[in-house]
């Protein structure tokens, strides 16, 4: 018999089933897209039953491929922040859940902000007063939505991000969610295992409707719904399941993902992060009620910058054009992109910002808008070093993954802006993959992380820098007055 570890990837765009078997080997793949629903400019939303209900049932296609018997343990990984607001009794949605990408609670966070509440947050809880986060979208559903508000009322409401979503249907009805999720809600502060009570005062949310905070790897809970008892051993947050792909395990080691976002995780080991400059702070992951923490830069639009341009716009049909579009011009003849579609994350952190196509003239076209969106992502990563750096966490190499990243010509590109190399793996998937380790760990499969990783991880490519000075700098001054104009 063949031991295989099932992943179940539930991300923004799509959802989708992996088995990995032991060597890190992809043995079968189902996957579904999500359908992204924005009805009002800033509002992005999901609606639950289609991720559950996809999830599920690439779960079971990709059992029937490898055999459910062959499985021998479960793992979830997950878009963070986003909240489904369900019923205990029914187990249905009571509204769209709202997506991790949404601005609606703008000027909410902008009222706790001048009330003087975020540094105490940030202090507590290693985040900032954005709408980014968890507990702003529960406050904004117990205000806005008469079925969150009555289901509160009677005890009946369920509040989680999506593993926490996820994992009740797999398992009957258990509410947990793992300290990983936990971290993003606002809620949780860093060095207490659980939920805090006067955080959930300061937004208003009712402590009871919230999950039970577990760790993201071990003997979780388990399910019958592949017709056999299979234990569910890994639950993680998306970066933070990349972050244990990359093997990134030793204090400073660093990775970046590009997928419908960019998010940079520095491994901080057991040190309590800070940072005085807007970075946050997050559990990378916890066992035996141990945590391991990290610093983290979150960029809200990457990958999503280049659907835009497809599926928008049409300058594009598809995602793999924007490489051979790049290199078929010398520059990007100064057009530069910001790309704040849904506002900017670290470390700028402006929730009402909107995007910016600066130094478009007659000369330029499809190349060099496809380049400079290309560019943007190096341009914000490189704002981002630059606050690792201040807060005494610099980078002395990246670690790169996601969908974005098997474009050749962006992973040199970053390692020139950064003038660092850039390692990438084999497999650009490693939230998947990270996902597998947890859970294969957490089932007995392997004595440690790090054995896990040596037998399933890989191999890794490398891309030094070679830009030289005078461009990288002209490149940034260009960068830096776009961003001026925001």
């Amino acid at each position: 018999m063949t031991d295989y570890v099932l992943v179940l990837d539930s991300g923004t765009t799509s959802t989708r089933a992996i088995a990995f078997d032991l060597h890190g080997a992809v043995a079968a793949v189902a996957q579904r897209p999500l359908t992204q629903h924005y009805p009002r400019p800033g509002w992005v939303e999901h609606d639950a039953s289609e991720i559950r209900d996809r999830t599920l049932s690439c779960m079971h296609e990709v059992a029937r491929k490898v055999g459910a018997a062959n499985i021998a343990a479960i793992g979830i990984t997950n878009q963070r922040e986003t909240v489904v607001a369900w019923d205990r009794q029914s187990g249905e949605p009571l509204a769209r859940a709202i997506v991790w990408q949404d601005r609606r609670t703008a000027d909410f966070c902008t009222g706790l902000k001048e009330a003087g509440h975020e540094p105490a947050v940030q202090k507590a809880t290693g985040l900032l007063l954005d709408p980014y986060f968890s507990a702003t979208k529960m406050r904004w559903l117990l205000d806005n939505d008469g079925q969150v508000r009555a289901a509160a009322r009677a005890g009946r409401l369920a509040f989680g991000t999506v593993e926490s979503w996820l994992l009740y249907h797999l398992t009957g009805g258990a509410h947990m969610t793992d300290a990983s999720n936990a971290s993003r809600t606002l809620l949780l502060p860093l060095d207490a295992p659980l939920f805090d009570s006067g955080l959930c005062g300061l937004f208003g949310v009712p402590h009871d409707a919230l999950p039970e905070v577990i760790d993201t790897y071990g003997e979780l809970a388990d399910t019958i719904l592949l017709g056999t008892r299979t234990p569910i051993a890994g639950l993680a947050g998306d970066q933070q399941a990349a972050t244990i792909g990359q093997a990134c395990f030793a204090f400073g080691e660093t990775k970046a993902t590009y997928g419908t976002g960019a998010f940079v995780l520095t491994n901080k080991g057991g040190e309590v992060p800070h940072s005085d400059h807007r970075l946050l702070g997050t559990v990378l992951m916890q066992r035996g009620g141990k945590r391991t923490y990290a610093l983290e830069g979150s960029v809200f639009v990457a990958g999503s910058l280049i659907q835009w341009l497809r599926d928008s716009l049409g300058i594009i049909s598809s995602a793999s054009e924007t490489e051979a579009l790049a290199r078929s011009v010398a520059d990007s003849g100064g057009v530069t992109i910001v790309p704040a579609l849904s506002g900017l994350g670290a470390p700028h952190w402006l929730a009402q910002a909107r995007g910016v196509i600066a130094g478009l003239s007659f000369a330029s076209g499809r190349a060099q808008i496809a380049r400079a969106a290309l560019e943007a992502m190096a341009h914000q990563t490189h704002d981002l070093a630059d606050a690792f750096a201040a807060d005494g966490a610099g980078w002395t190499g990246l670690r790169i993954d996601g969908g974005m990243s098997a474009n050749d010509w962006m992973a040199q590109d970053l390692a020139d802006m950064l003038d660092i190399p850039v390692e990438r793996p084999d497999m650009v998937e490693t939230t998947a993959l990270g996902a597998a380790i947890l859970a294969a760990v957490g089932a007995g499969l392997f004595g440690s992380l790090e054995d896990a990783v040596r037998a399933m991880r890989g191999t890794v490519r490398t891309f030094e820098p070679r830009m030289s000075e005078q461009v990288r700098v002209e490149r940034l001054q260009r960068w830096e007055k776009a961003l001026a104009a925001v």
